[in-house]
C-alpha cells in the first residue's frame, strides 16, 4: 500500500459553524496522521491557484467567493488548511469527507454529517485532494516544504 499525502481544507462555512474540530476528531479517528496545519486567510489570488483546473466551469467564479468567505460574511476569510498522511490517504480520506453534494454523501460522513445545500451552493464544510496528483499540487499551494513534517 502506498502511504500518500493529502490536503484538506476546513472552508468557511464549517469555521463559521464551529466544526473544524470535530473535521479533525474524524479524520484522526480513521487513522490517519496530521503533518501540517494552519488558519489562512484566503486571498483572491490563493482562491484562483487553489481551482486553477476548474477555472472554465460555469460555477468558477462561485467557488472562489465561497472559498474566500463572501457567502458566509466571514472577514478574515479563515480557513483551516491541513495535511494528512498514510495508508491510501486521498481514497481514505474522500471516503471520511463523503460525496462533494451533501445530499448524496452518506450518512455519517463529514459532508453527510453537516453539509447543506443553501442559496444554491454546495456547504459541503471541507475540501479534500480528489487524486495524488491533486493532492501534490495543492499541498504545494497551500503549504512550504518545511510546514509539512513528515
Amino acid at each position: 500500500m502506498a502511504i500518500e499525502k493529502t490536503l484538506i481544507l476546513v472552508k468557511p462555512d464549517g469555521m463559521k459553524r464551529k466544526l473544524s474540530g470535530i473535521v479533525v476528531d474524524r479524520l484522526d479517528n480513521a487513522g490517519f496522521d496530521m503533518v501540517a496545519s494552519k488558519i489562512v486567510s484566503v486571498s483572491e489570488e490563493l482562491a484562483r491557484e487553489h481551482y486553477a483546473l476548474l477555472k472554465d466551469m460555469p460555477f468558477f467564479p462561485n467557488l472562489i467567493q465561497f472559498i474566500k468567505g463572501d457567502f458566509h460574511g466571514v472577514s478574515d476569510r479563515r480557513v483551516l488548511a491541513m495535511v494528512y498522511k498514510g495508508e491510501n490517504a486521498v481514497k481514505g480520506i474522500r471516503a471520511v469527507v463523503g460525496a462533494t453534494n451533501p445530499e448524496q454523501a452518506a450518512p455519517g460522513t463529514i459532508r453527510g454529517s453537516f453539509g447543506r445545500i443553501c442559496q444554491g451552493n454546495f456547504e459541503n464544510v471541507v475540501h479534500a485532494s480528489g487524486n495524488v496528483e491533486e493532492a501534490d499540487r495543492e499541498i504545494k499551494i497551500w503549504f512550504k516544504p518545511e510546514e509539512v513534517v513528515g
